[in-house]
């Protein structure tokens, strides 16, 4: 049946239903101040993975854990042959995370099956609704760990053999989770869509229901090390001083300028500083700075990393001293797939949804997922733009309305049998 005049086109999920399932995962490692503390491969990530399994198999799906933990509930289509409509992200949380960032995703997803059951929908392909393991990387590194061994962008040994700060590797928290699955390829996707909070200020701003998401930036990091000297903040003269943290203070504002000078979609940050010896009366002889640049196409990524690597020696022959830059991180731009972003669009729009075109400047499940198969995401908004914080919120309407046009696109690609 063509979907347009099919009546699924009239379905609308059911809003409660959506927002207690948040609340009721969000008991799972709640926290006083109102978020959720429920690191991977826990305990509390144990209990989470349960009542999830639970409710899906309640919901009539088939249930698979693949051996990084994944876990796919899956609705069997018309033709179970086919390779099937995928939606889905993460549970696990930051130490102080709230109750959207990844859950959402989730039991969106969960609240497609329900809405499909209630309705008695059949699709000609299957759908399933995936859990992805060790999404934040708050305990194991590296992100998006399970996505990743999924997509093969790193190996399946090599994430079970991290380990955490007292030691524990992820094989043997799998084990004692009662998580460790089965191994084997990954199997083929036909189309996968990825509902999630924006995470951050523009939905808001712009008074906007749904994000568009055309790409996820790319993501280049640095440790940079200015060496100056150490010497007395007395006797020291300072025309004759080779401050580290006067240097490294010039190369923060040259980071912030590179991202300024780049706008819409560029991105400049230094979240960390560490000054040796670090004492009142001596002037800094070492600091060493992260640089986070991050673009939405490589062109401009690799413009900014040489603008960086300009700064920073300028600013160390104009003080005389050295500075070293070591890029330690790459991930790139990842754009999605354009007839699913568009049906995003065109869902959001037909179902009177405002909507804008956005980037994702984080990382997510779908950006690792889109290497091996067809990927969009929905943003919705969150207040203030707040998130990997307790007080993270986002309004009840907001989350139905993404999860309507994540209804809307999974029919569209899995197709409605008559």
């Amino acid at each position: 049946m063509d979907m347009q005049t099919s009546p699924a086109t009239a379905l609308r999920i059911d809003g409660a239903r959506l927002w207690q399932s948040l609340m009721d995962l969000a008991r799972i490692g709640g926290t006083p101040k109102g978020g959720v503390c429920r690191i991977a491969l826990t305990d509390l990530d144990r209990q989470g993975r349960d009542l999830f399994v639970q409710w899906a198999r309640e919901a009539g799906c088939s249930i698979r854990v693949d051996a990084i933990g994944n876990i796919f509930a899956r609705r069997a289509g018309a033709d179970d042959s086919l390779a099937p409509v995928m939606t889905g992200s993460h549970i696990d949380t930051q130490p102080t995370g709230g109750k959207f960032d990844g859950n959402y995703g989730v039991m969106a997803g969960l609240e497609v099956v329900r809405t499909l059951n209630a309705a008695g929908v059949r699709t000609r392909a299957p759908i399933e609704v995936a859990v992805w393991t060790n999404e934040e990387g708050s305990r194991f590194v590296p992100v998006m760990m399970g996505s990743g061994v999924f997509a093969g962008a790193f190996t399946l040994e090599h994430a079970l053999a991290q380990r955490d700060a007292q030691g524990v590797s992820v094989a043997e928290a799998l084990a004692a989770i009662g998580y460790a699955g089965q191994a084997g390829a990954a199997p083929a996707v036909g189309a996968y869509f990825e509902a999630h909070i924006e995470q951050g200020p523009v939905l808001e701003n712009h008074g906007r229901v749904i994000g568009v998401v055309q790409a996820a930036l790319g993501q280049r990091w640095y440790d940079v090390t200015v060496q100056g000297m150490e010497a007395h903040a007395g006797p020291t003269p300072m025309e004759l001083r080779q401050d580290a943290l006067l240097a490294a203070s010039a190369l923060v504002a040259e980071v912030n300028r590179i991202a300024l000078d780049r706008l819409p979609h560029a991105r400049g940050t230094v979240g960390s500083l560490e000054v040796h010896p670090n004492s009142r009366n001596v002037i800094p002889g070492r600091v060493k700075l992260s640089v986070d640049l991050r673009a939405p196409d490589d062109a401009q990524l690799l413009d900014m990393d040489a603008a960086l690597r300009a700064a920073c020696a300028r600013i160390a022959a104009e003080r005389g001293l050295a500075i070293d830059v070591e890029q330690v991180v790459y991930f790139p731009p990842q754009p999605f797939t354009p007839h699913l972003v568009e049906a995003v669009r065109a869902n959001a729009a037909d179902l009177g949804y405002s909507c804008m075109d956005v980037v994702s400047g984080a990382g997510h499940d779908a950006v690792y997922v889109a290497r091996v198969a067809p990927a969009a995401m929905i943003f919705v908004p969150c207040a203030d733009g707040i998130s990997h914080n307790e007080i993270e919120d986002a309004d009840p309407a907001h989350l139905e309305a993404g999860c309507n046009v994540l209804l809307r696109a999974m029919l569209a690609s899995a197709g409605v049998v008559a």
